[in-house]
């Protein structure tokens, strides 16, 4: 059974085909249209389909030709059997935050995982060993704190990422940036890991989202460092376990 699975984030579109649980292919788009569409559905040959979007109102002029050609259910709340959810406000859960929580259910079935998603924003979430899911935390991302010091300030200036930086502190306004911004992140990110493994441990530390590599970089001399894993493809992965539950 081949499923197409697509999700659609604050900046990109990413679309993959799994074959059960097989990664077949994947890529991610800024437009989509029928012509992407159709090669996939010529390429590949989906059987069925499954979209997520983080935009709460969202019109794509391709579903209607998507949904001609093969089944196509929308992601929400209440699909999620995996998880026992257990936030205050389900209905109001990010559906990028709730796929990869599910997707971490999916690929460490009855481990304890910590999903950070480094995307436009960076999102803590946990499951335990039984899959419930209690919430988690929201946190301005890599690129939004370099722009967020730029935008509301007269003097400085707009950086971007350095990966090369590793100082504790800056010595002029750039690296003085990079230090706040960067060891910033780090620190937070520390902090949150540390926190949650004093609630349990073993832990795994799934890192996923369009920043991750470079947070993994952040992380290397982290005594957390052996407990991460890079998951880029998170939420997709949940969204295609989501689909392959059977209907009640």
């Amino acid at each position: 059974m081949a499923n197409l699975v697509i999700d659609i984030g604050n900046t990109n579109i990413k679309l993959a085909v799994f074959n059960f649980d097989e990664l077949s292919w994947v890529q991610s788009y800024k437009v989509v249209d029928e012509q992407v569409l159709n090669d996939i559905l010529t390429g590949y040959k989906p059987d069925r389909a499954i979209i997520s979007s983080v935009k709460k109102q969202y019109t794509e002029t391709w579903e209607p030709y998507l949904s001609k050609h093969i089944p196509l259910v929308k992601f929400n709340a209440d699909m999620a059997k995996l998880i026992k959810n257990h936030y205050r406000t389900p209905k109001t859960l990010g559906l990028d935050r709730l796929a990869a929580v599910a997707g971490a259910q999916a690929l460490y079935p009855g481990k304890s995982s910590m999903v950070i998603d480094a995307g436009t924003c960076i999102t803590y979430d946990w499951v335990d060993t039984d899959g419930s899911y209690f919430g988690g935390s929201i946190s301005p991302g890599l690129q939004m704190r370099y722009k967020a010091l730029s935008h509301y300030t007269g003097a400085l200036p707009l950086l971007n990422a350095d990966e090369h930086f590793t100082a504790h502190a800056g010595d002029d306004t750039q690296t003085a940036i990079h230090s706040g911004v960067q060891n910033g992140i780090r620190f937070e990110v520390e902090g949150f890991i540390a926190a949650y493994f004093k609630a349990q441990k073993p832990m795994n530390i799934l890192l996923t989202g369009g920043d991750s590599i470079f947070f993994d970089t952040l992380l290397k001399n982290s005594i957390f460092a052996p407990h991460i894993k890079i998951e880029p493809y998170l939420v997709l992965s949940g969204l295609n376990a989501v689909i392959q539950q059977p209907n009640d």
